[in-house]
């Protein structure tokens, strides 16, 4: 196997780690620089934060499966910095460390705008939606959506010349929901499909969170059809707000439940959008001056960086259940940066303190 190929199993493997999220994928590949190294590093550093049991790293036959699988399926892997990785997707704090896609890949590098809402939609929801997706792609935009039931599926069906990107929360050789095999299947020949799980996954409830932020990430702007209170839209639009991306919300009628959702986010500070024109003024704006969305790591991360008992100690005893910035760590610990930095490392491999996008960290209560 050569070097690169080994690269690329390596990238497989460290994704599908236990313990390994997004966050800690990143800080990792930006301390050791590939992923063949971080691999390599894992067991001392979670011997050195004190985990006992040793570590197991996913094994390199089953990244090679996988591998296998997905080529034979037409589809490929992509990784932050490949030049098929949606590019907005990369620049959100943590982003998945490994997608899978199918299709074509420079319809998530175009203008991308989310249109997401309710499974049980009404007639009129679909009809709008159907008719934003129509009016987005004419202008040249991408629609991407969950292919989902209801406002989703109007989406993806309405958008000219299937222009459009289907984040699924399963495999990509997986069909949910049933009766959109046909949509999924020519998604996947003509649009694009995306998820972040291995073939084979069949979809589960905590896949979909992880799928609706990969919706928002890759898009500029979201707008939501018809939503409960309760319903996965509001999700999507909490992590759209966080990624600094404009929510936009469909107004409805109070007496209807599918509707709370979207009047709720205007209540709450959503554009309101009557018309496909209100989506356009925000994107020239954005095109004229897009948002730095890449999160700056408020640590730097040194691969020759060795810190010790004592630097553990310092940092650990300022650690609790209640997050704690960063920052606050080194004022308080007398401790230098990349010694701190290199010490959460560890913590974060051993599965003994946790990280939020926000520069927040917790030590974790077993």
């Amino acid at each position: 196997m050569s070097p690169i190929d080994l690269e690329r199993v390596s990238l497989v493997q460290l994704a599908r780690t236990e313990g390994i999220g997004a966050m800690t994928f990143q800080r990792l590949m930006q301390r050791y620089g590939s992923a063949t190294d971080a691999i390599s590093a894992l067991p001392e550093l979670a011997k050195a934060a004190g985990r006992r049991n040793g570590y197991s790293v996913f094994p390199q036959a089953k990244a090679e499966d996988e591998m296998a699988q997905v080529q034979k399926l037409g589809a490929r892997h992509v990784s932050v910095g490949d030049a098929d990785y949606p590019p907005l997707l990369a620049e959100v704090d943590g982003p998945p460390p490994l997608l899978c896609i199918m299709g074509n890949a420079a319809l998530a590098a175009a203008p991308c705008v989310a249109i997401v809402g309710a499974r049980n939609a009404s007639a009129s929801g679909r009809k709008f939606a159907r008719l934003l997706a129509d009016r987005l792609t004419e202008a040249g935009l991408t629609v991407v959506s969950g292919l989902a039931r209801g406002i989703d599926t109007s989406a993806h069906e309405a958008a000219r010349n299937l222009q459009t990107v289907a984040v699924i929360a399963g495999g990509i050789d997986h069909i949910y929901p049933p009766e959109n095999g046909d949509l999924q299947r020519a998604i996947a020949a003509r649009g694009l499909l995306v998820t972040e799980m291995p073939p084979g996954a069949a979809p589960k409830a905590e896949h979909f969170p992880r799928r609706n932020r990969i919706i928002s990430g890759t898009s500029r702007a979201v707008i939501i059809v018809e939503a409960a209170m309760r319903s996965g839209s509001l999700i999507t639009a909490r992590f759209a707000a966080e990624q600094g991306r404009d929510v936009f919300a469909v107004p409805g009628s109070p007496l209807d439940p599918r509707c709370e959702g979207c009047n709720r986010l205007i209540k709450d500070g959503a554009t309101i959008l009557t018309s496909v024109d209100d989506v356009f003024e925000p994107l020239n704006a954005q095109s004229l001056m897009r948002r730095n969305l890449l999160a700056e790591d408020a640590l730097p991360l040194r691969r020759d960086v060795s810190p010790d008992g004592s630097h553990r100690d310092r940092v650990i005893s300022l650690l609790s259940p209640t997050p704690v910035h960063v920052d606050d760590i080194v004022r308080e610990s007398g401790v230098s940066p990349d010694l701190v930095a290199a010490v959460l490392l560890e913590l974060e491999i051993a599965g003994r303190a946790g990280r939020d996008g926000a520069g927040m960290v917790s030590l974790r209560v077993s």
